[in-house]
């Protein structure tokens, strides 16, 4: 089937109608895994060489950038940056370090000294407080802001290295002050600016408005200076946010693993890769995205549920027989493109996974004849009849050792199961 056929086949909704939206060629990922993801107050800190593996794995999906750390909160996370910058040097790597620091000179000098150290240029992520609630909170005014703002950029700029500036809580905050803080870090030399969702309160609508008002603001001041967004992801509207964020003008979007960090966390960086390949944003080898979304749940105790999209042990799974049956009968067309896509949204295949057929009190024949065949179980109408019998029966999908167990005692053999990998019955 050659790719005229294949898209008339899906209809896209997006493509047709009154709403179309305009993507980017292109937009640039901002890993946040071991920065904010390590804020969530219930993963493990990993070990250095457990971030170091992260690290590379950032680099085979293609990202960008990564926060390596806050090195301003003492020595443990000093030593951290330090040796991923020096990860990153000796094995000539493409990602570019960043690291946030509060409008304070005791936490940029430490991104100064390693970058010295290291050699390698580091972004320094300078933050503060801007909306009126947090103004109130912290008996801030804006004059106070823009003093640390003027401050921390131009030590940081003095020390030689460049600077985002970020806003927490830029979707709470009013024009008029982000219109004076904005202008007053780009005249200091701000290159970025980075608008923050940081209590996850925004919604698309909001998060557009927002990111076109500050496109207007550049293109006013004629700076070259380029956006960031980041959101979490309170109210589970963090994907939509972001989406809306990069319909916007936003160049480079931030998120972590799994969507972990502060709270409930940030834009999960699977759920992103993959939408933004299917928008055609981005073009990105995905095949080892289970492995790092696998090291980075291990080594922060943050499991990862079944129903995950992308990586969930569910994501590509089925039991249902209506459901397996198209799947099955893609296959028998020999179509794996068809396949992969009659009943998933996400082809599996970008992630080195499969479809996969289980046996549930859902299924049909279907299934149990292409879990037999998969397996190399003789697949005798008796066997077919028996292992539907015990399904109808169970409370949830039959295990490999199960279905063997009842092939043996119909067939009296001693055959055993071809071995899989627990992913399952695949094809």
């Amino acid at each position: 089937m050659n790719s005229a056929e294949q898209s008339n086949l899906v209809f896209d909704w997006a493509a047709e109608g009154p709403r179309r939206v305009q993507w980017p060629d292109h937009v640039m990922i901002d890993d946040e895994t071991l920065r904010d993801g390590l804020q969530s107050p219930s993963v493990s800190d990993p070990s250095l060489e457990t971030k170091v593996a992260i690290l590379h794995l950032m680099e085979s999906l293609g990202i960008e950038t990564a926060d390596v750390g806050l090195p301003g909160a003492g020595p443990q996370q000093r030593e951290a940056v330090t040796t991923l910058c020096r990860e990153i040097d000796r094995e000539r790597m493409r990602i570019r370090p960043n690291c946030a620091a509060r409008t304070m000179v005791v936490d940029i000098q430490p991104i100064a000294d390693i970058t010295q150290t290291t050699g390698v240029p580091i972004q320094a992520c300078l933050f503060i407080g801007s909306s009126p609630i947090r103004q109130y909170a912290e008996e801030w005014s804006l004059e106070d802001i823009l003093r640390h703002t003027r401050e921390a950029i131009g030590f940081a700029l003095r020390e030689g290295l460049e600077v985002m500036y970020v806003t927490e809580d830029t979707v709470r905050s009013s024009p008029e002050h982000l219109r004076t803080l904005f202008t007053a870090a780009i005249d200091a030399g701000a290159k970025r600016l980075c608008l923050c969702d940081t209590c996850g309160s925004a919604v698309p609508s909001g998060v557009w408005n927002l990111v076109s008002w500050v496109k207007s603001l550049l293109k006013e001041s004629g700076a070259d200076v380029g956006i960031d967004w980041h959101g979490h992801r309170d109210r589970g509207l963090d994907m939509g946010n972001t989406l809306a964020a990069i319909e916007a003008g936003a160049s480079r979007v931030h998120g972590t693993a799994l969507g972990i960090g502060e709270r409930v966390g940030n834009t999960p960086i699977e759920q992103l890769l993959v939408n933004l390949k299917l928008l055609g944003i981005r073009n990105d080898d995905l095949s080892r995205l289970p492995e790092y979304v696998e090291l980075v749940s291990q080594a922060t105790g943050v499991p990862v549920p079944v129903n995950t999209p992308i990586v969930g042990r569910d994501a590509f799974r089925t039991a249902t027989g209506v459901h397996a049956a198209a799947v099955i009968k893609a296959h028998k067309k020999g179509d794996s493109w068809l396949a992969d896509r009659v009943y998933s949204g996400v082809p599996a295949t970008w992630l080195a996974r499969q479809q996969e057929i289980e046996i549930g009190a859902m299924s049909g024949n279907s299934n149990v004849i292409y879990y037999l065949n998969a397996h190399g179980l003789p697949g005798t109408a008796e066997v077919v009849q028996a292992v539907m019998q015990a399904a109808k029966h169970s409370t949830r999908v039959l295990t490999l050792e199960e279905v063997g167990e009842i092939v043996r005692s119909i067939t009296g053999s001693e055959c055993e199961p071809a071995t899989r990998s627990k992913s399952g019955a695949k094809f």
